[in-house]
């Protein structure tokens, strides 16, 4: 019996040992698992976006920090994405193009550090460090509107609490409201919500804006599960809409034609808040 006990206690010691050493290394290489950035030269990443529509965007320091697509005759606005977790700016014509086709509207997409040609290493304060870059480098003269899809979710709600007044509309792909808590739904036997250390918290950082939010969530979505989704919803203060894609998965809903987006943006309009920093006109739909 006594050799039982002691066989039994090593198997616990070497289980918690064990168990260790992978909470050990989820928090030393939780980046690599949250971030799958594509790199390429900026020589490259200039042919790309030649071919596929867009010219760099640059700070008045000639810094690239994304592309964009120039509106269709004077524009009325500007809409600035702030994509996923993968790849990286220059992969969401998808986003960026019938964005551009459903009204005159200057179409910006935010590059992250360590994506695509720009430098840098992906991380959240440096997410939302370049968001701010980008928000001001934004036209002043007319009104702003945040898209994100997943991961920047975090990025597009940090620039509402940050310029509340200049903000006038949002919309969210595939959102979550704590990212915390979806590396917890994704890794339950690990603490992962308290290990992480970038911590996005869309609901948290929404608490007093008031502006219209539109929330798209995939009914199948295998990586950020719905429920995340409908509670950055719930949370919203002002006007809001909320769209559930039947049967679509993560990837399946970011794809939109030019006459949802007008849906999208004369919701925008309807509801915007009043902005005096950037009253350059109102949203006109063609």
């Amino acid at each position: 019996m006594p050799e039982r006990k002691t066989t039994i206690r090593r198997v616990i010691f070497l289980i918690a040992i064990a168990y260790l050493g992978v909470v050990l290394l989820a928090t030393l290489f939780q980046r690599r698992l949250l971030y799958f950035p594509t790199k390429l030269p900026l020589e490259l990443a200039e042919r790309t976006a030649k071919v596929e529509g867009f010219v760099p965007w640059k700070t008045q320091a000639g810094q690239t920090i994304g592309w964009m697509i120039p509106a269709r005759g004077s524009p009325t606005g500007s809409v600035l994405i702030a994509h996923g977790n993968a790849g990286y700016a220059l992969n969401r014509g998808y986003v960026a193009k019938p964005i551009h086709l459903a009204a005159p509207l200057e179409v910006y997409v935010l590059e992250y550090p360590g994506y695509g040609a720009r430098p840098g290493a992906p991380s959240m304060r440096n997410f939302l460090a370049a968001g701010e870059v980008a928000f001001n480098a934004l036209p002043s003269n007319r009104p702003v509107y945040l898209v994100s899809e997943s991961i920047g979710a975090g990025v597009v709600a940090h620039l509402a609490q940050t310029f509340p007044a200049k903000v006038a509309g949002l919309l969210f792909l595939a959102p979550y409201d704590d990212l915390g808590s979806v590396a917890q739904s994704q890794m339950p036997i690990l603490p992962a919500k308290w290990i992480l250390r970038d911590r996005f918290q869309p609901a948290a950082w929404l608490a007093d804006y008031h502006g219209p939010v539109k929330v798209v969530i995939a009914e199948r979505d295998e990586i950020i599960p719905p429920r995340f989704g409908r509670q950055l919803y719930d949370s919203c203060k002002g006007p809001k809409d909320l769209e559930i894609v039947a049967a679509a998965g993560h990837n399946d809903i970011a794809e939109q034609s030019p006459e949802w987006w007008q849906e999208v943006l004369a919701f925008w309009s309807k509801n915007g808040l009043a902005a005096p920093e950037r009253s350059g006109g109102s949203l006109h739909l063609p």
